[in-house]
């Protein structure tokens, strides 16, 4: 969509460094014109009217001014604030890797208005959810399918046949399920099991709100994360910064748990 010389849209605050003395350098996901780059003057004075409203992860109305190396937010109005996401650690680290996630898949000024949207419906769960490792799931794989990577689940990459209820194999080169009778067509295929197949396809299907109440047990959870972060690394072709700080608090919740002295 073509800008104006200032224009408005709702967006959402994807990363935030500061610059200069005073202001803070932005890079927002808009619901009209994708990925934009953009200064907020002043933004770090506590008299400042935009304080408050350019925040990360925060879903804000903004005013903006074209200039000549990059826009000038002149106006920001908060919608959504996601206040957990700055406040709990943990909560963060996935807002951080849903964000981060997002970031690759785009270029600026590409509009994606469904990304928008499940980004904008991913941070609410992920500031809600009891279970973290579920909604980051469900956003892996809403996201890809929004890219033009949703794997294949319900029938063989190999023979088209449909996927049966046993274990199969999991092709990230070829983006899919390989059945046992096909798995030498990708001699790198990881094994998945029947139960995260089964998972995986729930996923992908249904709504959040039917899909927040699963209970997974962990090693489940394993499994998934595992080939999941395995399929969007081949796609990407890098590691994630906040996968690797997440394992980081992972290593030190456990260095520092009660031990069990039954």
């Amino acid at each position: 969509m073509p800008r104006e010389r200032t224009f408005r849209t709702e967006a959402i605050v994807l990363r935030r460094t500061d610059f200069g003395e005073a202001d803070r350098l932005l890079t927002l996901f808009s619901r009209e014109y994708g990925k934009i780059r953009a200064i907020a003057k002043g933004a770090r004075k506590p008299q400042s009217r935009k304080t408050g409203h350019v925040e990360l992860f925060m879903r804000s109305r903004f005013l903006l001014a074209q200039g000549r190396d990059m826009d000038i937010i002149t106006q920001a109005e908060m919608i959504q604030a996601y206040p957990a996401l700055r406040e709990d650690l943990v909560r963060a680290t996935y807002a951080s890797y849903a964000v981060e996630l997002l970031d690759r898949f785009t270029v600026e000024e590409d509009p994606h208005g469904g990304m928008y949207k499940l980004l904008a419906e991913g941070l609410g769960w992920l500031e809600t959810a009891d279970d973290l490792l579920l909604a980051a799931r469900y956003y892996e794989l809403h996201l890809l399918a929004l890219a033009g990577f949703q794997p294949q689940l319900f029938r063989c990459i190999g023979c088209d046949e449909a996927i049966q209820e046993q274990d199969q194999f999991f092709s990230t080169e070829l983006g899919g399920i390989l059945c046992p009778k096909c798995q030498d067509k990708d001699r790198s295929a990881k094994p998945i099991s029947a139960v995260a197949v089964k998972v995986l396809r729930y996923l992908q299907t249904r709504p959040w709100e039917t899909v927040a109440v699963l209970r997974l047990k962990r090693p489940l959870h394993h499994e998934l994360e595992t080939l999941m972060h395995h399929y969007l690394t081949h796609i990407l072709e890098r590691n994630l910064k906040s996968v690797d700080f997440l394992h980081r608090l992972r290593r030190e919740a456990a260095l520092f748990a009660p031990k069990d002295e039954s």
